[in-house]
């Protein structure tokens, strides 16, 4: 299988040449909040690339892969004769996968700079050359997901998967018992989604945009998953405020008061071992092209 060393791989901008903010930025506390969240979902991951089929020697793309915590994960499922293509258009994350993958010795992980919508012109790869696609929390900050499904149907062969996880019902995110605070800065987090671009609740509209392009939805379920103080799931929104609420009040989209009066409902459940948090609902999807 033909492969170029990710030392090799030249850095390649979106259609714009312009690169976009990710919405929460790429600094190292980001970088730390990520590195749990996929400790915390890989179990979630590695059971969908199961349903999915994932087999050793097939031709993989990661579709937004940030810096690359799953896509380790996939070059090691697929194997020596797979081929794994991760594409991000941060240049922060694409570069500490190329030096994450060469210290692993996954050296022919093949890394792009580049917009997810045009994936083709930012990696060259050839029409129905794609195996299956994995794509998490990606969706969700996207503007043109229209854009990224046409591209996915030129790529992805017949008998090809596309496999998703993202939100839907994002705003049902909330503490038991509730705290008014914490509502208003849920409804503020969701509204920045919007405003920039994204949408939380993007799995409502993904199905239907997929079979529209010549997809078949073969799979489609709820991931809900509830934390409690002390856990270790309980620590994955608590790392999320830490990174996303400075960025809120920086970008306007929370007032310096709402954040405070947000962190002290959360710091009341912190302390409250009967308290708990709904967690926003993931769905999953798998997606196999006619």
């Amino acid at each position: 299988m033909e492969t170029n060393d990710t030392t090799n791989q030249a850095h390649n901008a979106g259609a714009s040449g312009e690169e976009r903010e990710y919405l929460l930025g790429a600094h190292e506390e980001e970088l730390a909040r990520l590195g749990l969240q996929h400790r915390l979902w890989a179990d979630a991951a590695h059971a969908i690339w199961r349903r999915a089929h994932l087999s050793p020697g097939e031709t993989v793309l990661d579709l937004g892969s940030g810096p690359g915590f799953a896509s380790i994960d996939l070059a090691e499922w697929i194997g020596p004769r797979g081929r794994l293509v991760a594409i991000d258009e941060n240049r922060a994350f694409v570069d500490r996968l190329r030096a994450v993958a060469e210290a692993a010795g996954q050296s022919k992980i093949e890394v792009f700079q580049g917009d997810v919508g045009e994936v083709s012109r930012a990696t060259g790869l050839a029409e129905r050359s794609v195996d299956l696609v994995w794509c998490r929390w990606v969706l969700c900050f996207v503007g043109h997901v229209q854009r990224v499904v046409d591209d996915l149907a030129r790529l992805v062969r017949p008998g090809g998967r596309v496999v998703v996880q993202d939100y839907f019902n994002y705003d049902c995110m909330t503490l038991g018992p509730r705290r008014p605070a914490f509502t208003v800065g849920i409804q503020r987090l969701a509204n920045a989604f919007r405003a920039t671009g994204g949408d939380p609740d993007i799995m409502g509209t993904h199905p239907s945009l997929l079979r529209a392009a010549g997809f078949d939805i073969v799979h489609f379920a709820p991931l809900q998953r509830v934390a409690r103080p002390g856990t270790s799931m309980w620590a994955w929104p608590t790392t999320f405020w830490s990174s996303f609420l400075p960025r809120m009040v920086e970008l306007g989209h929370m007032a310096p008061g709402e954040r405070d009066a947000f962190l002290a409902d959360w710091d009341e459940a912190c302390q409250d071992p009967d308290a708990f948090m709904h967690l926003p609902t993931v769905y999953e999807l798998i997606a196999e092209r006619r």
